[in-house]
């Protein structure tokens, strides 16, 4: 329960059935309003069938925005196609899911895989796509089997394949798993990895919606995008527009972890603010502590201090206090936590991930993760703190992908709200919180 509020009164979308046993399967999905919109889309069950562009309305109306990082219209995105020459179009939905405390795609691949399958059909169909692949990162083997089996069930039911539900319609869907590269959630370097090479950001222009995968237009969509599709067809887009704020529509999986009481997967509307996330869904601080940041939009996301946490969560507003919303996975520190040790861990895994194409990030993540080792173990120096001060800012804006820019979001944010923990570091030799950075 929020301090001083009420509980938040709302239409659950993604996670509506999402514990109803064996969800995974066909006919029970079939039992939850599953496939509705396909058949009312392609099959014209009760109505006319629906057109394309028909369809590309609804979720034009809608508001539907990214829900993978970048937060861009999804309607606007599929109109970026160039008009069908007769070559192949893609649709490649982005299941990597690599950025540090996400974990909602994750969930709705287990649990309600249809759900997804049914989005990629309606949205290929909107944008005249005929086929499509399902990008997994290589942790998620688990995942892609019951994926796997679910769209086997899809192409016995008919809804893949040739002439889906008597429409002209042809749609085909199969799962790629990666190699667990954080590079492979950038949409260019996650298509180079599925052409079989290795996954480097590509140069834009030309976008993917021109020359995509093998060179062709392709969109690329996340996991939680495609999966809001079905219930936008089947309700309409100005329901789920109603749901949000003016510019975003909808509800959001919001992936809570860290020093809360009650971590997990909450679904809740657009512009909720994070105070409602942190004490009506995940409980509070943990017994005898307080809440000292948060991270609003997974590790490349810049931190939020007490006194933002009335912020609605929404593209605009996390952004303009200098954050961002990102995936929504929102790390929760408290006031044990040590700030340089958590600048020190996230520093550690965006060198690691850094693909090496470039120079400021190859090299700049690398001296940043080595400072901020020497500092967090007492053996930094003046140098390394003047380090942390300008580096970053080299870095910011100046590589060839967002990892750079992802890489040094926390710690210029640490650095702002927390500089005397790092001064403490240098000249104390030790942790002035007496924390740890989990």
């Amino acid at each position: 329960m929020p301090e001083g509020g009420a509980a938040t009164a709302f239409e659950p979308v993604l996670f509506k059935d999402i514990d109803t046993p064996e969800l995974y399967r066909r006919q029970v999905y079939e039992a939850h309003e599953g496939y509705a919109a396909l058949r009312r889309a392609l099959g014209g069950e009760g109505s006319e069938r629906m057109t394309p562009e028909a369809v590309l309305e609804e979720v034009r109306v809608s508001n539907l925005r990214g829900r993978g990082g970048a937060g861009f219209p999804t309607a606007r995105k599929w109109q970026f196609l160039p008009p069908p020459d007769g070559g192949p179009r893609y649709l490649v939905c982005n299941a990597d899911e690599s950025e540090p405390g996400t974990f909602k795609d994750h969930e709705i691949l287990r649990k309600n895989p249809h759900m997804l399958i049914e989005g990629m059909i309606l949205a290929g169909y909107a944008m005249r796509a005929t086929r499509g692949f399902i990008y997994l990162r290589g942790e998620f083997a688990q995942p892609k089997r019951v994926v796997d089996a679910a769209i086997r069930e899809a192409y016995e039911a008919g809804y893949l394949g040739r002439d889906i539900l008597g429409s002209g319609f042809d749609f085909d869907l199969s799962t790629y798993l990666g190699a667990g590269a954080y590079i492979c959630g950038e949409e260019t370097a996650l298509l180079d990895s599925l052409e079989g090479k290795r996954g480097f950001p590509r140069l834009r222009p030309p976008f993917p919606a021109v020359a995509g995968l093998y060179g062709r237009p392709t969109v690329v969509n996340n996991v939680e995008t495609l999966a809001n599709v079905p219930a936008i067809v089947r309700r309409g887009g100005a329901w789920f527009a109603s749901l949000g704020t003016e510019r975003s529509g909808g509800t959001k999986i919001f992936s809570i972890s860290g020093r809360v009481a009650r971590p997990g997967n909450y679904e809740y509307p657009m512009g909720t603010p994070l105070r409602v996330l942190l004490y009506e869904a995940a409980g509070g601080p943990l017994p005898g502590r307080a809440f000292k940041a948060v991270i609003p939009g997974g590790g490349s996301a810049g931190l939020l201090v007490p006194s933002q946490f009335d912020l609605p969560m929404d593209f605009e507003p996390i952004a303009q206090a200098g954050s961002m919303l990102g995936s929504a996975g929102v790390i929760v520190m408290d006031d044990s936590t040590c700030m340089v040790r958590a600048a020190t861990w996230l520093m550690e895994f965006y060198a690691d991930e850094s693909c090496g194409k470039c120079t400021p990030c190859r090299e700049g993540t690398k001296w940043l993760e080595m400072a901020l080792e020497r500092i967090e173990t007492g053996r930094g120096t003046p140098d390394d703190l003047e380090l942390l001060q300008g580096l970053p800012g080299q870095i910011l804006g100046n590589t060839f992908c967002g990892l750079g820019d992802a890489a040094v979001g926390f710690l210029m944010s640490a650095v702002r709200h927390f500089w005397p923990e790092f001064e403490a570091h240098v000249a104390e030799g030790r942790c002035p919180s007496g924390g740890d950075g989990r």
